[in-house]
Order: C-alpha cells, then structure tokens, then sequence
C-alpha cells in the first residue's frame, strides 16, 4: 500500500515503522563479534581494566576540579552566646558593659573598620584622605549606605555622632577621642576632621559606630540614657536586631540577630546569632553544659574545666593591656629609692604568676609595652582543657627572693631582725638623731578574680623577701572614686588598656598624672614626654613603634612600676564554625571584627565566580 506522507494516517504510519525497524550499529556488532571471542577470564579482565580506566578518568576530572574551584562559604548556622549581665546601651556614644559593646560591634560600624592583623580598611567610607601634614582627615562616604530601616546614611548622620561624643551633657566615655576635633562636610557623602595636632592614631577612633540622625535627633541630654533606642538600636552594621524577649520587668534577655543585607562589605554567612544573659558565671557555665548556649566570651581560665562539651574549641588572641603594679611615690616616699623599686620587681615570680592565675594564658611583661601583633602567629583553635590549668600560689622563687635581697643590701638597707624589717638610715634633712626608715607600704587593688589572686602571690613574694606590705581590697566602684582618681594610694595593681594604636601618652605622660589622667605611676620624665610627643604625632607605624621602643627603655630604667603580664582573650565557641581571625584584640567585643566572614558550611565554585 503506498502511504501519503502528506496525510496524517501516512505520517504515523512512517513514524511507527521508523520506531519498530529493527536497526543495527556496525561499530556495536563488530565489537560484540570480537567479545565473542574472548575467554571468560580475558573477558573479566577487561572489565577490570575498563574499571579502572573509568575511575581514572574520574580521579583527574576531580583533579582538574579543585585546581580550577575554591572552597567558599554559604549562608546558614547559627551561633548562641551567653553573656553576664545585661545589655543597656547599645549605642556607640554609651556603651560600657561587655554586653553593651558586643551587641554594639554587630549593630552598628563606622567609618572605617579595624581588622584582626591591625589594620584599618573603608567601612561605610569608600576612601580617604590625609593631608601631608596630618592634622586633616577627609572621608568619602559610600553613596549606597543605608541604615538597618531603610534610610540613607549621610554626612550629616556622622556629624551628629560625632557632636553628641563631644558634648560633655551625654557624658560619652568617647568624649576623649574628639576633643579638640573640628567636624564639617561640603556635601552629603564628604566628612572632614580637622585636628589640633598630627595625631596618627586618630585613624581608630573613626571606626565609632554611627547613629541614625533621623532617630535621635529629637532625644535630649536628659533623655538619652533612658531612649528605648538604646536597647532596640538601629545601626548600619553586619547584624540587625530581628527579635527582643524581655521579662515582667521589661528587661531585655534575649536578643536575635539577623544579617543586614546591604550592610557595606557584604552580606554575613551566618544567619542568626543569638544572646542569652544571665545573672552570675555559675548560671552561664549551666547553660553551655546544657545546650542552651554554644559560645562564651571572656570566661576565666579557671572556669574552663567546667565546660564539658565535646563539640566545643577554645580559640585566644592577644589583649593589648598592661597589669602592673604603680607607684605613688608621693604618697609613699620610701618608694622613691631606686633600690627598693628594682628589688620588689626582682622578687616578684612573674612566670608563675602567669602560670597560677592565667593559667599559662599570658604574656610576661617586664616594660610598658604590651605583646605587638607582629610578634604573635595566629590563633590556633585548641580542645578545651579536661584539667584545671590553674593553680595554687607557688612557694617563692628562692633564687629570686636571694637577688632582691642583695639588690636592697647594695642599696644601704640592712634587716632588722628584732623588727622584722627592712631599715635604712634616713635621708631626711635635719635628722640629728639618725632616723631610719622602715621598709613598708600598702598595696591596694579591685575586688576582682584575677587581679586579687595576682595580689596575693606578689604578697607573698615580697612578705618573703622580709617586707612589710599590706593588701587592701575594694570593690571595683569604690576603688575607682576613692583609690583611682584621687591617686590615694601607696601602690595599686591595676590593668591598663593600651588600643591596638599603642597610644601611651595617657598612660605615662607627666601632663597625665592627675584625673582624668591615667597615669598612674604619677611618672614625670622630660626624655619620656618626649618620645611619647612625637610617638603619637607619628604616621608611620614603624617609626611609631621605634620611638616606643626608645620610651620602654626609659621607662624601665627608671622603674616607676613592677610590670607583670598581658593576658590572652579566650573564647569558647562550636567547632563547626569557621572563619573566625581573632588577632590582637583591643576589647572582647572586637572578637567580631570580621563576624561577617564567619560560616558553618562552604561549597566549590570556579575561581572566576568568587567575588568575596
């Protein structure tokens, strides 16, 4: 039958015929001719030959995969931490509490953006400038910033922060940072500083978060502490507050937070962290036990061993701090002989000081300076202890006590058995009768975990060494008005917060020997002041360093304190989270310098398609 191939039964009919024709494929028939004739074992090997071959082949793909992929994050996971205490400020001008700086790092960012090597890159500024001269600072703001509710971030929203860190009616603990600083802008998306002097660290303090202007501009100075802003903020930072639980008494005791997305340098891989509060370190250190929370900041080495979690690491970084003990040698005059001051730094056991409070978690100081980044390598992630690293005082160091004790004998002090003292005959004008001076003082410090059992074991180092010294404990608020400020003490352990800038002038400048100074060593050098002068003027961070250098041997020739160490920040956290570069760390809160780069999961994409 012949079929049309123009009608539809003839179409189909092909169609059908074309789909049942039985076919035949000459490679395919010659092929199976050929296998035909292989034996049984022959065949077998071929199979496994063919196997191979194929794997092979697979193994150089995936090769040739990973040379031409990368490893990069993906969004997902979730990170829950515990802090101590409330959160009452979040709010760049305000914060004081650990809690209220934590949250404050995630909500709001500035200007520039510090980074754990130490380094400053463009945050909601797209660039800068500074003049040859460096006493002006000019900021190019991104056009595209917004803040958190959508608005747009402008000049003007910089300048209202900066003038409210100014203005001593909101008694900002940044007031210090901008005094003396004229703030302008010609246009909406320009800032310029101008500053008195040349001041190279000036640079850290643009990196202050800014508050939204729209906001705040309406809240007086008698309001601002009590603005519900302060605790539900709007910032322009990696992190946005999505949810805030609060008890019968209003009190916030949870916060989530969920990733900004127009935040300035991306969007963050985790998508949620959480903050639970609690009344007392016992309290936290249950809720990790249980679950409750996965991560804890700033715990005591000695709180470690308490953390029984399997699925927990330990990471530390470097505090840019000092702990020493100062002396007040107007207050104490027999402090002012040079001898006494070097023998009571030679029988202090600052290794096992270190080593019993810390628990192995410090640097040993014997200067100013605090651990530079430079000399650190990275922080290496490590299992949570299963043993107590911290322990009991240690017996003085005998070799130590023996050095001190001739230290003071070549010094013309001899020890008066009878008294149980060190004497020495006085050196005080009119003294017909020969006077002696007895070798004793008091020692005050805070009622704080670490800096009591530091007193304790330099007390008993020196009580070894035959002196009569006499420690006095406040609590932290009183020893600030009463002992701190008005320099009422003979000598006082206390900790100095250096900044990653190691700008020491407030801490060591004559002109800072007097509230609000910190100089608490009451030290008046004119080769320090020097140093320290052009230190801080210096914009390069070499030379910087250099001048320093110069100033700590100055410093230690003099011995005007017994410094002790430099402690390590640790943070407890999940071991699926990766991508945390702690450095040196100017507070815990910077700990989230680089939170947006944080991830749990990565994939494999082609080198060509990763932008981040």
């Amino acid at each position: 039958m012949d079929l049309d191939y123009d009608s539809p039964s003839g179409r189909t009919q092909d169609t059908k015929g074309a789909f049942t024709r039985e076919r035949s494929v000459r490679h395919f028939s010659a092929l199976e001719s050929l296998l035909s004739k292989f034996t049984s074992s022959e065949r077998l090997m071929l199979y496994a030959l063919s196997a191979i071959f194929a794997i092979s082949a697979l193994a150089l793909l995936a090769g040739a995969n990973d040379l031409v992929s990368v490893s990069v994050p993906v969004r997902g996971g979730t990170l829950t931490e515990g802090e101590v205490g409330p959160a009452r400020f979040i709010n760049p001008v305000l914060t004081l509490s650990g809690a209220d700086q934590d949250l404050t790092e995630l909500v709001y960012s500035g200007l520039m953006r510090a980074l754990p090597d130490g380094s400053y890159i463009p945050d909601l500024a797209s660039s800068y400038d500074i003049s040859d001269d460096g006493t002006v600072y000019t900021f190019h703001l991104r056009i595209e910033a917004t803040f958190q509710d959508g608005k747009p971030l402008t000049a003007a929203d910089v300048l209202y922060t900066v003038s409210l860190a100014q203005n001593a009616d909101f008694r900002s603990p940044r007031q210090a940072d901008w005094v003396g600083v004229e703030a302008s802008s010609p246009d909406a998306h320009t800032v310029v500083f101008r500053l008195p002097r040349a001041y190279a660290p000036f640079i850290e303090n643009t990196t202050m978060g800014i508050l939204p202007k729209h906001l705040w501009e309406s809240v007086t100075a008698e309001e601002f502490p009590f603005s519900t802003l302060n605790t539900h903020p709007i910032g322009s930072g990696p992190y946005r507050i999505s949810k805030a639980v609060t008890d019968q008494t209003g009190a916030v005791t949870r916060y989530e937070l969920v990733p900004f997305s127009s935040f300035a340098l991306g969007e963050a891989y985790l998508k949620r962290i959480t903050f639970l509060f609690y009344s007392n370190e016992s309290e936290l250190i249950k809720a990790f036990n249980t679950g409750e929370i996965d991560a804890i900041a700033s715990i005591s080495p000695a709180d470690i061993p308490a953390l029984k979690r399997a699925d927990a690491r330990l990471v530390t970084a470097s505090l840019p701090r000092v702990f020493g003990i100062f002396f007040n040698q107007n207050h104490a005059p027999v402090l002012s002989d040079a001898s006494v001051r070097e023998a009571l730094d030679a029988a202090v056991d600052k290794d096992a000081i270190v080593h019993s409070v810390l628990g192995g978690f410090g640097v040993v100081l014997d200067g100013p300076l605090p651990p530079l980044t430079s000399t650190l390598g990275p922080s290496i992630p490590q299992p949570l202890p299963a043993q107590s690293t911290v322990s009991a005082s240690s017996t003085p160091n005998a070799d130590l006590i023996a050095r001190a004790r001739a230290i003071l004998e070549r010094g013309g002090w001899s020890f008066d058995e009878t008294a149980n003292a060190w004497t020495k005959k006085s050196a005080k004008s009119g003294s017909a009768s020969g006077g002696k001076d007895t070798l004793s003082f008091t020692l005050a410090t805070a009622d704080q975990k670490e800096l009591l059992a530091t007193a304790d074991q330099v007390v008993a180092d020196w009580r070894a060494l035959g002196i009569n010294v006499t420690l006095q404990v406040y609590p932290i608020s009183e020893f600030n008005t009463t002992i701190l400020r008005p320099r009422a003490y003979d000598a006082v352990l206390f900790g100095e917060v250096v900044g990653r800038s190691l700008d020491l002038f407030a801490f060591w400048h004559s002109s800072q020997r007097n509230d609000p100074g910190l100089n608490l060593a009451m030290y008046a050098n004119s080769r320090a002041d020097s140093l320290l002068s052009e230190g801080r003027a210096k914009t390069d961070s070499n030379a910087r360093q250099k001048l320093y250098a110069q100033f700590a041997q100055v410093v230690e020739k003099d011995r005007p304190a017994v410094f002790l160490y430099a402690p390590q920040f640790l943070y407890v956290i999940p071991k699926n989270i990766s991508g945390i570069g702690l450095g040196a760390l100017a507070t815990p809160s910077e700990r989230f310098l680089d939170v947006y780069s944080w991830h749990t999961d990565t994939t494999r994409v082609w080198s060509i398609f990763t932008n981040r």
